[in-house]
């Protein structure tokens, strides 16, 4: 089975919300980059996470958002792969990627209502997580 269409794991699955949100302006910052490295490393989702994997789940990432369905196919394959347990994990990763150069894009915001929607999380969840990074993201 080639490394677009084998199944991927639920650390893979995050990865990919995290790397599609950062990608979803077309611009990948090194903020952006730099925060997805640094969650990788010390969420303690990722734990048993080998970090040395994390270019190669990007790069993959890439690979499925180009055809013509790619982001489609991201909602579903994250919808699919996490347990219903990890929809707000994704979603607050998500998140701390869009937040990380204290400007969130439109199509970033656009994203985001596409993940929520699709995975069906709950509003009052939505605001609690939104409403925490925008304190932690405060500047004074």
């Amino acid at each position: 089975m080639n490394q677009i269409t084998r199944p991927v794991t639920h650390h893979e699955a995050l990865i990919f919300v995290m790397v599609t949100c950062s990608a979803a302006d077309r611009t990948m910052t090194d903020r952006e980059l730099k925060k997805i490295g640094d969650i990788v490393n010390q969420v303690p989702i990722f734990a048993d996470f080998d970090p040395e994997r994390l270019v190669m789940v990007a790069e993959d990432c890439g690979r499925r958002l180009q055809r013509s369905t790619g982001l489609d196919d991201i909602l579903d394959l994250v919808a699919e792969t996490l347990p219903e347990r990890l929809y707000e994990t994704a979603y607050a990763l998500a998140i701390e990627v869009a937040a990380a150069d204290l400007h969130v894009e439109q199509e970033e915001l656009r994203f985001l209502q596409m993940l929520r929607d699709h995975l069906e999380i709950d509003k009052l969840a939505v605001a609690a997580i939104e409403r925490s990074a925008r304190v932690r993201y405060r500047l004074a």
